[in-house]
């Protein structure tokens, strides 16, 4: 019988342990990728009214339907909800969500207080097309991300006071996410192109994004790697992914986050979360189906991923059966909660408000499926989260 690359891979992960990871969110990993366990929320329950299966203690609600008013305000929300983050304001905070469809994409943002109550909701970025992802920094500005072969990164403010701005240094390429790490003070980006590229622009100026170097992950597999520079990051015929002898190339980049040293991104054509160790200059596995030893794996179609400052990761799904799984420090990947009767749709742009206690996420195109995503529904989840 011949061994296929499940089989194969499962077998070398067991003779071999694979590689431990180095950095900090990691640091108690015994061995390799997050396997299946019990969590820490315990199992999910029945679905409430909005069709969401969440452990005992959590509860949830939809703060915004596509095509509809935000209750309370006079703004219409944007179909296809993708990629989003959370800004502190005040006594309450931000949450901003990209549009991702052609020509009229955006981003919009509702604003709540410090009970949870929308107290406003308004767009901060126009006229731009497939706004995918992205990653907020760490001046308190939303960096949206264009999926297109020539797409741009914007940088918009989430209070809707300052103009958006293009910045074109950062390349141009299907953009997907984006994470800053203070302390080398880059930005990473990732790809989604089947052979995409992982990336990283290094400002001239931190704080500044106008002007700066793209560089290009270079490496042969897991293990120490290095960076490169884009020739051309903004004018090409060669594309950006294309340029570099020996880069890198990933299927299908999605996903990054990065936390304490660590940036971890997703690619789902393989159905992989990486852990790229900044200070070590390593890639390490942080999940990878095909290398889960007992059991099912749980976690299909790999998508935008947040975390918290208890270490813990949450990883959307695109599809499958609409869950957010997490990863936590020890290695073990478990659901967090299901979106049921949304079997056509994704789900996007995860992330936790300031003080941790509510996470925030879409179904892009919610129950009827549409492509077009004229029922996105956007949620709020709260509820005793490890912080």
């Amino acid at each position: 019988m011949p061994l296929n690359r499940r089989t194969f891979l499962r077998a070398t992960a067991v003779a071999s342990g694979t590689t431990a990871f180095s950095g900090a969110l990691w640091q108690d990993a015994l061995a390799g990728p997050a396997q299946p366990g019990p969590g820490p929320y315990g199992p999910l329950q029945a679905a409430d009214a909005n069709g969401l299966q969440l452990p005992a203690g959590f509860t949830g609600r939809v703060v915004a339907r596509s095509m509809q008013r935000v209750e309370g305000t006079r703004h219409t929300w944007h179909p296809a909800p993708d990629g989003g983050a959370c800004f502190p304001d005040g006594d309450g905070w931000i949450y901003v969500s990209n549009s991702e469809v052609p020509v009229v994409g955006g981003v919009s943002a509702v604003r709540f207080d410090a009970t949870g109550k929308v107290t406003s909701a308004y767009r901060i970025l126009n006229g731009t097309t497939l706004n995918c992802a992205g990653g907020a920094t760490p001046w308190g500005t939303w960096l949206s991300c264009e999926e297109h072969d020539f797409g741009l990164v914007y940088e918009t403010d989430p209070r809707g006071e300052k103009a958006a701005r293009p910045r074109p240094a950062m390349g141009r390429f299907k953009h997907e996410a984006a994470a800053c790490d203070p302390d080398r003070r880059v930005v990473y980006l990732t790809e989604d192109q089947s052979d995409g590229c992982f990336y990283r622009f290094r400002p001239k100026t931190w704080g500044t994004l106008d002007e700066g170097l793209l560089e290009v992950l270079v490496g042969t597999g897991l293990g120490p790697v290095r960076w490169e520079p884009v020739p051309n990051p903004q004018l090409w015929v060669t594309p950006t992914r294309s340029q570099v002898s020996g880069a890198m190339h990933f299927k299908g980049g999605e996903g990054c986050y990065y936390a304490r040293g660590v940036c971890y991104f997703t690619t789902k054509g393989d159905n992989r979360v990486w852990a790229y160790d900044a200070g070590a200059e390593r890639l390490d596995l942080a999940y990878d189906d095909d290398l889960v030893t007992e059991g099912e794996a749980p976690l299909h179609g790999v998508d935008n991923l947040t975390g918290t400052s208890s270490g813990d990761l949450y990883v959307a799904e695109d599809g499958d059966n609409m869950e957010i799984n997490m990863i936590t420090p020890d290695g073990v990947v478990v659901p967090f909660l299901r979106v049921t009767g949304h079997d056509e749709s994704e789900i996007t742009g995860p992330a936790f408000s300031p003080d941790g206690r509510r996470l925030y996420f879409s179904s892009q195109r919610g129950k009827s499926g549409f492509v077009a995503g004229t029922d996105g529904h956007t949620f709020e989840v709260a509820g005793p989260f490890r912080r």
